[in-house]
């Protein structure tokens, strides 16, 4: 059998009693692989990677080192959560790197989605790679690969999963969720205590707010679309069922607003929630209507520059779930 093939007899983690056992098995090899030695791992704050972190805090302690990249493009209160969970709460050896500034520096007036795309991994590689070398000792790499990344991208899951770091940076793997899908991962991290807002973190685009701020990235925008998403997922998170998915975008557009009887050029926030099985198609979903204008009357009272609220009910196909 391949080493990067589910174990056919692998029993579905579904309940906390088996993720407990998971925990378990887990924890004594890790020991075994890592024996003495040091483990870095780039910490997003998503569930994948806290999952593997809160693992090895639990096998390895501080052998383990903890990278969280702040690029500018996290949604309100990611950063700060990931250095309260981890380095208040659980101790970990946490490097926090606030890289907004190079990161948006390098964006400034690029308008093709693939390019700032690439511009955006390239810039998280780089400033890993930088923050791996201040260390001493490292022998291992923790990533929080998971089974479709093995079965979607031969095991590389790009960007926060930092594949492509220097030869010189070659560390040996340590992959402990990589047989287990996302709903298991998320089973195994209620077991290990983290928090429901980070177990269950809506899925996030490695990009992050980049592919929502359309078009060339300006910092009063993206500031702008960071309030404006917390208020929709606010929202749109009291529904029952949750979406699948829920988030706002601005587009590089702007209309005509009035204000203290003054015209002026604002900027839409666009409300998109979906649900979806596979990720393969979507749906878009029902909001009801006073709770878009609950969000519509929030956005426009509190987010400067934005003047009007916009509902995508788009479904996939034709449309893609993210606009960029």
């Amino acid at each position: 059998m391949s080493e990067n093939k589910r174990p056919e007899t692998m029993q579905r983690i579904t309940t906390p009693e088996l993720a407990q056992a998971f925990i378990d098995e887990q924890l004594p090899l890790l020991r075994e692989q890592i024996g003495d030695g040091k483990v870095l791992l780039a910490l997003s704050g998503g569930v994948d990677s806290s999952v593997v972190a809160a693992l090895l805090v639990k096998a390895v302690g501080h052998q383990l080192t903890c990278v969280h990249v702040n690029h500018g493009l996290l949604r309100k209160g990611e950063p700060e959560q990931v250095i309260r969970v981890f380095r208040d709460q659980m101790d970990t050896n946490l490097v926090y790197v606030d890289a907004t500034d190079r990161f948006l520096d390098k964006l400034a007036g690029v308008v093709e989605p693939e390019k700032k795309r690439k511009i955006i991994g390239k810039e998280f590689i780089d400033v890993f790679a930088e923050e791996a070398k201040k260390l001493d000792g490292i022998h291992f790499l923790a990533q929080g690969t998971i089974y479709p990344d093995i079965l979607e991208s031969d095991g590389v899951k790009a960007h926060h999963n930092v594949g492509g770091l220097p030869e010189e940076l070659n560390f040996e793997l340590v992959e402990p969720v990589k047989f287990l899908y996302k709903d298991e991962v998320r089973v195994v991290g209620k077991a290990l205590g983290l928090p429901d807002e980070m177990v269950y973190r809506q899925p996030f685009p490695g990009p992050g707010l980049g592919v929502r701020c359309t078009g060339a990235i300006t910092r009063d925008r993206l500031e702008a679309l960071r309030e404006a998403d917390a208020v929709v997922r606010e929202e749109i998170g009291k529904l029952d069922p949750v979406p699948w998915q829920y988030f706002a975008v601005i587009p590089d557009i702007q209309s005509t607003g009035i204000k203290d009887n003054k015209r002026y050029m604002g900027w839409p926030v666009i409300i998109r929630a979906i649900s979806t099985v596979d990720a393969v198609t979507a749906k878009s979903v029902e909001i009801p209507f006073d709770m878009l204008c609950r969000i519509r009357d929030r956005i426009i009272a509190t987010v400067p520059g934005v003047n009007r609220v916009l509902w995508d009910l788009s479904d996939k196909p034709v449309s893609t779930i993210e606009w960029e």
